[in-house]
């Protein structure tokens, strides 16, 4: 059922790219926007990993310099049956981390400085648990080629408002009748906050779902929920001076950039009191 939805949210996401383009150049518009997703879809699964790891500057470890971090990642890589992911450590001091990679096989997984300084071994596993269950479900695809066609949606439609401001916009179009110029209008503006939307809804059920599988793999939430708690309280103190805007929705928990209730609200994140909830009803709850 999770596949499924999924699949239906990129397919609407899709639908949604081909429509603007055709609202703003017709049926040329719509295959060269067809074109745009599958170029797009295409440098997300082949090169998202890279660019998350590089725009963040994250650095890799060998077991040597972090015995603690490798320790962790493969005793649950092996619970998982999964390979171990290629491990990083940003240098930043607000606590956080991701996961990354097109699937299992090619998966990385980046931690902060911050993170490995103040958590402990049990809250350390649960993050660690956390990212591990992105990468076996292969979120960190779905996420990439989600954010990749919504920013695709919002590129043409600002093109289209550009379009609009310099004139150039419905000049020579033979099908602009019958609420035709109505039509694009309203794909130009309202568009990129659907997308939006649809995207932030994925994300965020794919956080629940994280949290849910990481405590499962671990054998209890305790862990994940002192980590949330901390992350929490850290990440209201101290911006993120590495994580860039485009890497923070794959974090555990969304890095401080400022903002207050609209910020909360167009999240890609849900709330970590929510999600802190949810865990705590999964310990009265036999843990497979």
């Amino acid at each position: 059922m999770k596949v499924l939805r999924t699949g239906i949210l990129l397919i609407l996401l899709s639908v949604l790219l081909v429509l603007v383009g055709g609202a703003l150049g017709g049926r040329g518009g719509m295959q060269i926007a067809l074109l745009i997703a599958v170029l797009m879809n295409g440098v997300s699964y082949f090169f998202s990993d890279k660019i998350a790891l590089k725009s963040s500057g994250a650095q890799p470890v060998t077991r040597e310099q972090l015995p603690r971090l490798y320790q962790v990642m493969e005793r649950l890589a092996a619970k998982s049956n999964i390979p171990v992911p290629k491990l990083y450590v940003v240098p930043d001091m607000a606590p956080n981390a991701f996961a990354t990679g097109r699937n299992p096989n090619h998966a990385s997984v980046a931690v902060t400085q911050g993170l490995l300084q103040i958590m402990n071994d049990d809250e350390l596993e649960g993050v660690i648990a956390h990212e591990l269950s992105h990468v076996r479900n292969y979120d960190i695809l779905t996420s990439s080629i989600a954010a990749t066609i919504a920013g695709a949606i919002t590129y043409l439609a600002q093109m289209g408002r550009w379009a609009m401001i310099f004139g150039g916009y419905g000049g020579n179009r033979d099908d602009d009748r019958g609420g035709g110029g109505l039509s694009a209008l309203l794909m130009i503006f309202l568009a990129p906050f659907a997308a939006l939307l649809l995207q932030l809804f994925l994300s965020r059920t794919r956080e629940y779902a994280a949290d849910k599988t990481g405590a499962r793999m671990v054998g209890q939430p305790y862990g994940l929920i002192s980590a949330l708690e901390k992350l929490g309280a850290y990440n209201r103190r101290i911006p993120t001076s590495a994580i860039s805007p485009s890497t923070s929705s794959l974090c555990i928990v969304k890095p401080m950039f400022g903002g207050g209730t609209l910020a909360s609200l167009f999240s890609t994140h849900p709330p970590l009191e929510d999600r802190i909830a949810a865990l705590r009803q999964m310990v009265n709850t036999p843990l497979r």
